[in-house]
């Protein structure tokens, strides 16, 4: 099994927003060398002259420290209904706002692009015939910009099971189920971008807020996996300190074996860290980071 341990730029945002800083934390400070891209670093909906502007930096800072940017993905700015909004014709703007977004994934060198899959407004979630109308409209906006995707030559589209139905994929089962739904007839494979911290607390069943049932159940569909520190309600969103370990959830040898019992060939483990605008947290960030790095790559350098 290969491991690639990268980190998502949601640590960035609003706080290293030259690509010459965040790059050189990345590839320097950090030492790692693969990064997912997030859409909130640089709004598509931006001029193109500023788009092209942005990238040419950000592709000459990343050769600059020796990174790649392997993937690009929403954000936390993004977390909106998008291809699942019950406006028409807001949904026509997210299909566009997409394909603009494949075209970034492409300016940088990236080859898959991905997001949630999208978020049911509470009227559409509760009413079963109209929630099925909403995910099959979601599914055909998801097979536009997939047909685009692969025009421009990404290799897939990659999308995340969240914790609340509105947002979808919140159990184990639904997940698969909409694995299934969303490959069938699509122009594009869609593959799983698994977040470790997410999964129905509201849930019957245990696995569905069990980090490792979720990497036994999903991994061979999952070639990207978000890293972040977790209890068993779900509340941490943490990074792997010293503090948050204690009485973590995810502890990196665990992973890794539960990984190579699932049969994964390849998986691109990422740094999704994000913090509060708030002191300390603000100021620390690159210390926090550097202690969450070394946690993990005390355990996965004998596997690389």
């Amino acid at each position: 099994m290969k491991i690639n341990l990268g980190i998502n730029t949601g640590f960035a945002v609003n706080r290293y927003p030259e690509p010459e800083v965040w790059t050189q934390i990345v590839g320097e400070e950090l030492g790692l060398r693969n990064v997912q891209f997030t859409a909130d670093m640089l709004n598509v909906s931006l001029p193109d002259h500023i788009l092209k502007d942005q990238a040419d930096r950000i592709s000459s800072a990343s050769a600059q420290y020796g990174i790649s940017i392997t993937s690009t993905f929403t954000g936390a700015f993004t977390r909106v209904n998008h291809l699942a909004h019950p406006d028409r014709e807001v949904r026509s703007y997210w299909v566009s706002w997409f394909k603009r977004f494949v075209d970034l994934t492409v300016e940088l060198g990236a080859r898959s692009m991905g997001s949630h899959f999208g978020i049911f407004s509470q009227r559409d979630d509760s009413d079963p015939k109209c929630r099925a109308e909403r995910l099959r409209q979601n599914i055909e906006g998801w097979h536009e910009v997939g047909r685009y995707a692969k025009e421009r030559g990404l290799d897939f589209i990659s999308w995340e099971p969240m914790s609340i139905t509105r947002e979808q994929g919140e159990t184990i089962e639904n997940a698969l189920r909409l694995q299934e739904e969303v490959n069938k007839n699509a122009p594009i494979d869609f593959k799983i971008c698994l977040d470790l911290d997410h999964g129905d607390v509201s849930s019957p069943n245990p696995d569905d807020t069990d980090p490792y049932a979720w990497i036994r159940s999903v991994a061979t569909k999952a070639p990207i996996i978000h890293l972040k520190q977790s209890s068993s309600d779900k509340s941490g969103h943490w990074p792997f300190t010293a503090k948050h370990n204690i009485n973590g959830r995810i502890v990196p040898g665990e992973v890794l074996k539960v990984l190579k019992e699932s049969g994964a060939k390849e998986v691109e483990l990422l740094f999704e860290l994000s913090f509060r605008e708030r002191q300390p947290a603000d100021s620390t960030v690159v210390e926090v980071l550097k202690e969450s790095v070394a946690y993990w790559r005390e355990d996965i350098l004998p596997t690389i």
